[in-house]
C-alpha cells in the first residue's frame, strides 16, 4: 500500500529525518514507535504532503505521489489523524464531520454520517454540541471519525492515545483494531509502545531521525534494546 524510501526531511537547515525507509502492507497496522523529537510527527506530515522532502519518494499503490499536493493525496485515500485531534472547537460535532467528506457527494455524505455514527454512538447523541466542550476522549472520537468520513485507504493516526485515560485508550485501540478487521491500513505513531505493539502487526523504531529496529510486532517486541528503552522491562 505505502514504500517510503530513503526520505529525508528538514525544518529550516535542521535536517529531522535522515534516509528513512518504511513499507505498509495492505490490510496491516503498522506502528512507528520513538520519543518525543525522535521525527514519528515528521514522518506523517511528509506522507500527508504537509511537510516539505528534501530527497527520497512515496509510493502509494503503486504510484509515486511525493510530488502530489496533500489535497490530492487526500483523494487518493491517505488521510491523517493529526497531533492534538485539531479539531474546529467552535463548529457543532456534525460541521466537523461534514467537513472530513469535503471530496464527497452529498448523498455520500449522508450514508458516511450513518456509519460514524453507528461506530461512535456517542457522536450522535451530541452532535449539535460544540466540538470544544466535548472531554477528551470523545474528541480523539470525533478526530478519527472525521478522518474516516474521507474513505481513506490509508490511515495516519498521530498519538491518539495522548492525554487520555487508561479506560479511552483501550477503547481508541479497539476502534483501530475493529477497523482494520474492516480492512483499512493504518500507519499507527504511538508513544505508549505496548498498547502499539499489542495491536500492529508490523513495527518500526525511529531514533533521532533513523530506523534502528523493524521487524514484526513480536519481533520488534521482544528486541532487548526496544524492552529496555519503550516497554520498561
Amino acid at each position: 500500500m505505502l514504500s517510503v524510501s530513503n526520505l529525508t526531511s528538514a525544518y529550516g537547515r535542521i535536517e529531522v529525518l535522515h534516509g528513512v525507509s518504511i513499507d505498509v502492507p495492505e490490510g496491516e497496522i503498522v506502528t512507528l514507535v520513538g520519543t518525543n523529537g525522535a521525527g514519528k510527527t515528521t514522518l506523517l506530515r511528509a506522507i500527508s504532503g504537509v511537510q516539505r522532502m528534501t530527497n527520497g519518494s512515496i509510493r502509494f499503490a503503486g504510484t509515486l505521489i511525493e510530488s502530489l499536493p496533500s489535497h490530492a493525496r487526500v483523494s487518493l485515500g491517505i488521510v491523517q489523524v493529526p497531533e492534538g485531534r485539531q479539531l474546529f472547537s467552535p463548529l457543532c460535532v456534525e460541521d466537523n464531520l461534514r467537513l472530513g467528506a469535503w471530496t464527497h457527494r452529498r448523498t455520500d455524505i449522508r450514508r458516511s454520517l450513518e456509519q460514524i455514527y453507528e461506530l461512535f454512538p456517542m457522536l450522535a447523541s451530541k452532535r449539535r454540541m460544540a466540538a470544544g466542550s466535548l472531554s477528551g476522549g470523545q474528541q480523539q472520537m470525533l478526530a478519527v471519525g472525521r478522518a474516516l468520513m474521507a474513505k481513506p485507504r490509508l490511515l495516519l493516526l498521530d498519538e491518539p492515545s495522548m492525554g487520555l485515560a487508561p479506560l479511552l485508550v483501550d477503547q481508541i485501540l479497539q476502534t483501530i483494531s475493529a477497523l482494520k478487521r474492516d480492512g483499512l491500513t493504518i500507519l499507527l505513531v504511538e508513544q505508549n509502545a505496548h498498547a502499539a505493539l499489542a495491536i500492529a502487526d508490523r513495527a518500526y523504531v525511529l531514533e533521532t531521525g533513523r530506523i534502528t529496529v523493524h521487524g514484526t510486532a513480536a519481533e520488534v517486541g521482544s528486541d532487548r534494546r526496544v524492552q529496555e528503552a519503550y516497554l520498561g522491562i
